[in-house]
């Protein structure tokens, strides 16, 4: 006889005092705190399920005060990457929008805060400016700029003007013992107890009402309790459906929280996962979302195994370095860049022209993020072909919409070509003899040409291989030659992308 073992129901928050008491108790304790202190509250918002449970009961703790109470501010903030799935963005944008109006009329002193990382940290910019590869779980640039410095950024600046701020987060426990204990002690504890502080951020302490809930307990909590600033927790469900079971992005305050990798809720340009399933299945389960198509498309194209052909053999700062015998890759070539940049603005263009009306304006790359791009591939790199207006033009088929270029280019357009013709095949050549015009262009109206010859001298350095295995070669032989005559550098490879590190 085969005996079958059905799965074990997590124990629920709500089994030893039932789903009114042990939500009464939340939002009792919840208002406790709140008046406990005139230190101001932040609560972190994805639009996703824990995020949306937590806000629910602030803002029900809020309500059942008098108004003369009220007087603490209550700031939500939700990070935009600006490579949310644009399906979710703009559910949370709209939730934001609805949740500002219902505070005013409720008088209720809750402000929600839209952040956005700053030009510089955007995804494309650092991808196809900079050239930073695709990221990888050892080499996960992304999570830094585009979540915990914005967040953080707002957190500190409350710290700065108060002194001290209280982060509350829909962070939960997978299982915890003795949930009845803890609730049923609620009144007997120290309110200040029920804060634990955060490493990443001096003098700001957390507060997670909901940490010792199940997934089916905040999915009761949303359905039975309805939402307060009148968004519908039903349409949040059914954007979860087939999703999961550890949902959304979590607000991100410290490199310790999980990523966006593994949820539900993330950016569609992550390749920190095999396989984007919920995009998949929006796609897969609704024709009305086959318009995500470009950009699933797109997200798999960076998601390559081997993308050594994409990226140049040289490190970002021209070194050439070896790792098991190979050249370890750098940034990704010119010719990969500009591809990167003119797949993103055909997929925006091709969507705004058959996506359904909320997505008409759907803006994948912006214009400030265009013209750091712009300068980027101009002023760092020595581009000075400037080819970012032209791939906007033929992508777009406008007019490139960025201000005419400050800079006073070393060669025009005809010279450039001219040039090109003649270092033919020899890509480096071509690259070398680019960066030393614009140096030497760069320099000319200087009094004192004071870094000239060192900066035409890297130039050099970095351009005067006959090819990656010439690189190779000399790579080998000066490894060779350290090896003989002395102990070798230590390498760090912590991040999978080897980096010389100081004896």
């Amino acid at each position: 006889m085969t005996t079958i073992k059905l799965p074990i129901r997590p124990k629920s928050a709500f089994d030893d005092l039932g789903f009114n008491e042990t939500v009464g108790a939340i939002v009792e304790q919840t208002k406790e705190l709140y008046l406990a202190d005139s230190v101001p509250w932040v609560v972190g918002y994805s639009g996703g399920k824990d995020s949306t449970a937590v806000l629910q009961v602030v803002w029900l703790a809020l309500k059942s005060l008098p108004a003369e109470q009220r007087t603490k501010p209550v700031h939500v903030i939700s990070t935009d990457t600006l490579v949310e799935n644009p399906v979710v963005a703009a559910w949370v944008t709209h939730s934001l929008d609805q949740m500002a109006e219902q505070a005013r009329a409720q008088g209720l002193p809750i402000t929600p805060n839209r952040l956005t990382p700053a030009v510089g940290d955007t995804f494309w910019v650092n991808l196809i400016g900079r050239g930073y590869p695709a990221p990888r779980p050892k080499f996960r640039w992304c999570t830094n700029r585009l979540k915990i410095k914005p967040s953080n950024a707002f957190i500190r600046e409350m710290v700065k003007a108060n002194g001290e701020a209280i982060l509350v987060l829909g962070t939960r426990k997978a299982e915890s013992s003795g949930r009845a204990a803890r609730m049923k002690a609620l009144e007997s504890r120290r309110v200040r107890d029920l804060l634990s502080p955060n490493d990443s951020l001096p003098n700001c302490l957390v507060y997670s009402p909901v940490e010792n809930w199940t997934n089916d307990d905040v999915w009761t909590f949303l359905m039975q309790a309805g939402n307060p600033w009148g968004y519908s927790n039903k349409e949040l469900l059914t954007m979860y459906q087939g999703a999961s079971p550890d949902g959304e992005c979590p607000l991100v305050v410290d490199a310790s929280t999980p990523s966006c990798g593994d949820s539900r809720f993330g950016c569609w340009t992550c390749t920190l996962v095999e396989k984007d399933k919920s995009m998949s299945a929006m796609i897969q389960n609704d024709e009305e979302k086959e318009w995500m198509l470009p950009l699933l498309e797109l997200r798999n194209a960076l998601d390559v195994a081997d993308d050594r052909h994409l990226r140049d053999f040289r490190r970002m700062n021209g070194n050439v370095q070896l790792f098991h015998d190979r050249t370890i890759p750098g940034p990704y070539t010119q010719a990969a860049r500009e591809d990167w940049l003119r797949r993103l603005l055909e997929a925006q263009t091709w969507i705004r022209a058959n996506g359904p009306d909320y997505v008409r304006d759907l803006e994948l790359v912006s214009l400030p993020e265009l013209e750091e791009i712009r300068r980027l591939w101009v002023v760092e790199k020595h581009e000075f072909e400037d080819s970012v207006p032209g791939i906007y033009e033929t992508a777009v088929g406008d007019n490139y919409p960025g201000r005419p270029l400050d800079e006073h280019l070393p060669l025009g357009a005809e010279m450039m070509a001219a040039l090109e013709e003649v270092a033919g095949e020899d890509r480096l050549h071509l690259e070398m003899v680019r960066e030393m015009l614009d140096i030497e262009q760069r320099h000319r109206a200087q009094v004192r040409r004071a870094g000239l010859f060192e900066s035409l001298n890297k130039a050099v350095r970095r351009g005067f291989y006959d090819g990656e295995e010439d690189a190779l070669e000399r790579a080998r032989s000066r490894a060779a030659a350290t090896a003989s005559s002395s102990e070798p550098d230590p390498v760090d490879v912590a991040d999978g992308y080897v980096r010389q590190v100081p004896a």
